[in-house]
């Protein structure tokens, strides 16, 4: 173990290049079969994607559908969900290399904070993304009842995919942000103090964002959205200032050994 340490810190910048370009390649080939993956399941995605509209417009009896506008728009809509996907499937692969790139110049301190970050954020994407998923037939009722009486909603299906997509990755990331901030605190970069003195900024942004989520006017549907997220918050909020009271008494403990020390010299 010893001996595998001292290698990596005599490491050269070309070594280090190389083993990036290394990583970077596996990282691409592995993605590039993730995306050929990705493009034999284009068909169930695209259908469980536009599953809540065809279902909005059946319970309202309004004529919306999906369209391709152009010649080359399916290809073109296929290849990008099928990127998408490809990022997707093979992000333990990718993300396994990027972590085993950095971690060699990281200190264990550091390395337990990544995986405290990586361990909490997944399940709290995922949950995020779960909420969004529940939530979009809202924003299909929402954004198809501006359709006037007697015409058409033709819908492009590369605007709707992105939009559906846009949506998912917006509420996951939200949910992520809770623990960016306790990662931030631990790190030392801000204080508990300082992510509480912005609370009436953060629960804005929550408001903003489930309005976003319930375009309809339900407000009861808006708070249901709103208390997860406000909750995180203050937890994150509670977890950062726990590390603070923690981290001040290890300082105290360490500045009264050294006036001791002093004492006895």
């Amino acid at each position: 173990m010893a001996r595998r340490k001292d290698k990596e810190r005599r490491m050269t910048l070309g070594s280090h290049l190389r083993e990036l370009k290394n990583r970077l390649a596996w990282s691409a080939i592995f993605i590039v079969a993730g995306t050929v993956v990705g493009w034999f399941l284009f068909d169930p995605v695209f259908n469980i994607l536009q599953q809540p509209l065809k279902d909005v417009a059946n319970e309202r009896g309004i004529d919306a559908s999906v369209n391709f506008t152009t010649v080359v728009s399916a290809f073109d809509l296929r290849i990008q969900l099928s990127i998408f996907l490809g990022v997707i499937l093979t992000a333990p692969i990718w993300l396994w290399n990027l972590w085993a790139f950095v971690a060699p110049g990281l200190k264990t301190k550091e390395r337990r904070y990544a995986y405290g970050f990586m361990f909490s954020s997944l399940p709290l994407f995922l949950a995020g993304t779960y909420l969004a998923w529940s939530n979009l037939p809202g924003f299909v009722v929402a954004l198809i009842g501006f359709t006037p009486e007697g015409s058409t909603n033709v819908i492009n299906a590369a605007d709707y995919v992105l939009f559906a997509i846009r949506v998912l990755l917006i509420f996951g990331l939200a949910f992520v942000m809770p623990v960016v901030l306790v990662l931030m605190n631990f790190a030392g970069l801000v204080t508990g103090k300082s992510i509480l003195k912005g609370w009436r900024v953060a629960i804005l942004v929550i408001a903003i964002i489930a309005a976003l989520a319930t375009p309809v006017a339900e407000p009861m549907t808006m708070l249901v959205m709103m208390i997860p997220l406000t909750m995180l918050y203050f937890s994150a909020v509670g977890v950062a200032m726990l590390n603070d009271k923690r981290r001040a008494r290890k300082q105290a403990k360490l500045v009264g050994a050294d006036d001791d020390d002093l004492e006895l010299e």
